[in-house]
């Protein structure tokens, strides 16, 4: 049986590569802000849509700020684990 078009090798930088060094571009950045300061920013935007939601009459507004607390949270988590991987693999990893 043929390995199928996706598994030959092409040459090509594959695609575990791009999506590891595209990760840590992203995570270098944000492991510089600490993981309470999403969780203290979602509670903050969760506490405005709260304020919209019972002083607006656009509660849809208020609506579209709440949506943002979970994605904040997400982020924190993200920003949490990514963190607590890299200690693990420096641990693991010999010293040069």
């Amino acid at each position: 049986m043929e390995n199928p078009s996706y598994l030959k090798d092409t040459g090509k930088i594959s695609t575990s590569m791009r999506e590891e060094s595209t990760t840590k571009a992203l995570t270098k950045p944000t492991a510089k802000i600490p993981s309470s300061y999403f969780l203290a920013a979602a509670g903050g935007i969760f506490v405005l849509s709260l304020g919209m939601a019972l002083t607006s009459r656009r509660k849809d507004w208020a609506n579209l700020v709440g949506n943002w607390v979970p994605s904040l949270i997400l982020l924190g988590i993200y920003n949490k684990n990514s963190k607590t991987s890299a200690s693990v693999q420096s641990e693991q990893s010999p010293l040069h």
